[in-house]
Protein backbone atom coordinates (compact mmCIF):
# COMPACT_ATOMS: atom_id res chain seq x y z
CA UNK A 1 0.00 0.00 0.00
CA UNK A 2 1.64 3.22 -0.99
CA UNK A 3 2.01 6.02 1.57
CA UNK A 4 2.29 8.89 -0.44
CA UNK A 5 -0.39 11.66 -0.10
CA UNK A 6 -0.51 14.64 -3.22
CA UNK A 7 1.27 17.78 -1.29
CA UNK A 8 -2.66 19.73 -1.38
CA UNK A 9 -3.96 15.70 0.45
CA UNK A 10 -1.02 16.28 2.68
CA UNK A 11 -1.34 19.68 3.91
CA UNK A 12 -4.96 19.47 4.29
CA UNK A 13 -5.10 16.81 6.30
CA UNK A 14 -2.15 18.22 8.72
CA UNK A 15 -4.07 21.77 8.84
CA UNK A 16 -7.62 19.53 10.46
CA UNK A 17 -5.29 17.19 13.14
CA UNK A 18 -5.53 19.77 16.09
CA UNK A 19 -9.02 20.53 15.75
CA UNK A 20 -9.70 16.62 15.46
CA UNK A 21 -7.76 15.40 17.88
CA UNK A 22 -7.18 18.59 20.38
CA UNK A 23 -3.32 18.24 19.56
CA UNK A 24 -1.09 19.72 17.81
CA UNK A 25 0.51 18.56 15.01
CA UNK A 26 4.10 19.25 16.64
CA UNK A 27 2.67 17.65 19.79
CA UNK A 28 2.09 14.36 17.58
CA UNK A 29 5.59 14.29 15.51
CA UNK A 30 6.93 14.34 19.16
CA UNK A 31 5.21 11.48 19.98
CA UNK A 32 6.22 9.38 17.35
CA UNK A 33 9.70 10.26 18.03
CA UNK A 34 9.48 9.38 21.96
CA UNK A 35 7.21 5.39 20.84
CA UNK A 36 8.36 2.26 19.88
CA UNK A 37 11.31 2.09 17.31
CA UNK A 38 9.53 1.02 14.46
CA UNK A 39 10.91 0.71 11.14
CA UNK A 40 7.93 0.61 8.34
CA UNK A 41 5.62 2.97 7.93
CA UNK A 42 2.79 0.91 8.06
CA UNK A 43 3.88 -0.21 11.92
CA UNK A 44 4.08 3.58 12.31
CA UNK A 45 0.12 4.65 11.50
CA UNK A 46 -1.28 0.87 13.17
CA UNK A 47 1.03 1.83 16.57
CA UNK A 48 -0.67 5.57 16.55
CA UNK A 49 -3.93 3.96 15.47
CA UNK A 50 -4.23 1.33 18.44
CA UNK A 51 -2.59 3.73 21.02
CA UNK A 52 -3.68 7.09 20.46
CA UNK A 53 -7.31 6.08 18.55
CA UNK A 54 -6.65 8.04 15.51
CA UNK A 55 -8.46 8.25 12.43
CA UNK A 56 -6.08 6.23 9.70
CA UNK A 57 -5.66 9.40 7.43
CA UNK A 58 -4.73 11.55 10.50
CA UNK A 59 -1.91 9.05 11.37
CA UNK A 60 -0.72 8.08 8.21
CA UNK A 61 -0.44 12.12 7.53
CA UNK A 62 1.64 12.54 11.18
CA UNK A 63 3.93 9.82 10.38
CA UNK A 64 4.49 11.05 6.81
CA UNK A 65 5.23 14.42 7.76
CA UNK A 66 7.29 12.67 10.97
CA UNK A 67 9.60 11.29 7.70
CA UNK A 68 9.64 14.29 5.79
CA UNK A 69 11.06 15.98 8.40
CA UNK A 70 13.35 13.63 9.23
CA UNK A 71 15.02 13.57 6.27
CA UNK A 72 14.92 16.99 5.88
CA UNK A 73 17.42 16.60 9.01
CA UNK A 74 19.59 14.28 7.65
CA UNK A 75 20.29 16.32 4.03
CA UNK A 76 21.05 19.57 6.20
Amino acid sequence: MSHVFSDETHRNLLSRIPQCTGREVADWLRTVEEGPSLFRFEEKVSWLRGEHNLAYGHAKAIVHEYDLRRAARKLG
